[in-house]
């Protein structure tokens, strides 16, 4: 393991701005200060005045490992993760199999071991029939408990309300929610196929996947949540209705918390013209009116976390009529200079966009020395220019389903590297490939 000097830095962290150098040794920050000297046997390397936070810990991606390879994999995402200035991901249950079972979380992190590129824990999945295995969960093991309160792949929509009652009140673990009301999603897509049948308009989307879907859906969380006195994290919030359903603040004094995406904010219902399926998410995008009101509660903290929801698929899928045509973006390559056009235009700082994308995944989900700049955490760190502005190509995009929903975009920053517990795992350009992560750790 090489040993850093980090020099001429602009550190982003907790809240403030300052200049500072920072030493790195055995994995970890050893030192923050200014004017430090190298050392016998560091490497320096000079951030020339680059913004220098803790790396990104995305809290919600689907990496579709195992039974899902052709669109990706642990080790292609997770060398998208490097490029984006993601250090930590928590992947979702959604794969084949599921994982609702212990031995089904165990291989995934036998998995993630041997091929990831990042730091990396796995969320257990819940269904209408694994309440057993639910009471069973070793909290220290997992990130989450994810229940889909809307449509699924396979088993995996849990829609009984009596599991439901018994979930929330015996989970010994935070749960995380996707918030769609399935019958309504339902009865608005049977009213599309009697007016366009296969050919529904991709701008049709956010109208079948409703607003009040998305509210319904919400609302139910957060009644059984305060019911059992669960601690619940409602994933991509998207629409401006369900924000009166959380408090602003601070995520640590808070038992209901709400996160959103980094596609929330930068795209809006007037895209489907252009991009039409290529945007096709569930919940879906909306209008430029929620865009906006999303965007100021990340900024009064009324939203804690900002995500990707990162969800490859093939083009060819895509391509497909609507009724075909899955939903997912692929998003972890570039979601922090998404997220950074919202400080250049004015409506978030940088330190507001730190905090959601690091330090509140880490105190939320408890995970041990990371997801700040600390003498003693882990090594963990993004050095992001916001002067060198970088044009999204088709070429450069390292998902193995080889598009981006953002071509042809020019950021106005770029991932200048990405350390990962102190490995130089991405710089100017390049991935490391002998760069393995960690299994997070959690303080429960």
């Amino acid at each position: 393991m090489t040993d850093w000097l980090i020099t001429n830095a602009t550190l982003i962290n907790e809240g403030t701005r300052r200049e500072a150098d920072v030493r790195v040794r055995g994995g970890r920050i050893e030192r923050i200060d200014a004017g430090l000297a190298a050392q016998a046997g560091e490497r320096v390397f000079d951030a020339r005045g680059r913004w220098l936070m803790p790396g990104m810990i995305d809290d919600q991606v689907h990496f579709r490992e195992p039974g899902l390879e052709q669109k990706a994999d642990i080790a292609s995402e997770s060398r998208a993760c490097l490029a984006g200035g993601i250090t930590s991901f928590m992947e979702m249950p959604n794969t084949k199999p599921p994982a609702v079972t212990r031995a089904a979380i165990d291989d995934k992190y036998r998995r993630g071991a041997a091929s990831s590129r990042v730091n990396y824990a796995f969320y257990f999945g819940a269904t209408n029939d694994n309440i057993d295995e639910i009471r069973a969960i070793d909290p220290a093991s997992v990130p989450g408990l994810k229940v889909f309160m809307g449509a699924s792949t396979g088993n995996m929509l849990v829609d009984d309300p009596a599991t439901l009652d018994a979930i929330f009140r015996d989970c010994p673990v935070t749960i995380i929610t996707h918030c769609e009301d399935t019958p309504m999603i339902s009865a608005n897509e049977a009213k599309a196929r009697e007016r366009w049948g296969d050919d529904i308009p991709a701008a049709e989307h956010p109208l079948i996947r409703s607003r009040e879907a998305c509210i319904r859906s919400t609302r139910l969380a957060i009644e059984l949540a305060r019911r059992h006195g669960t601690r619940l994290h409602v994933l991509h919030i998207s629409t401006a209705d369900e924000l009166a359903l959380f408090e602003p603040g601070p995520v640590t004094a808070k038992r209901i918390t709400a996160e959103t995406c980094v596609h929330f904010l930068h795209f809006c219902d007037e895209d489907y013209a252009r991009l039409g399926h290529l945007i096709k998410c569930n919940p879906a995008i909306k209008t430029a009116a929620d865009r906006a009101a999303i965007t100021r509660a990340i900024a009064e903290r009324r939203i804690d976390v900002l995500a990707t929801d990162h969800a490859p698929h093939l083009l060819e899928e895509k391509a497909n009529p609507y009724p075909r045509a899955p939903s997912g973006l692929p998003l972890v390559q570039y979601a922090l200079q998404c997220a950074f056009e919202r400080v250049f235009e004015g409506h978030l700082t940088a330190e507001r966009v730190v905090e959601a994308v690091a330090h509140a995944p880490a105190q939320l989900f408890g995970v041990r020395e990371r997801g700040f700049l600390r003498e003693g955490y882990f090594a963990d760190l993004a050095v992001v220019d916001p002067n060198a502005p970088f044009t999204v190509r088709r070429e450069d995009v390292l998902s193995k389903c080889g598009w981006s929903p953002f071509e042809g975009t020019t950021f106005r920053s770029s991932i200048a590297a990405t350390f990962v517990n102190g490995h130089l795992g991405y710089v100017d350009g390049r991935v490391d490939d002998a760069t393995r992560g960690q299994r997070l750790a959690f303080a429960r």
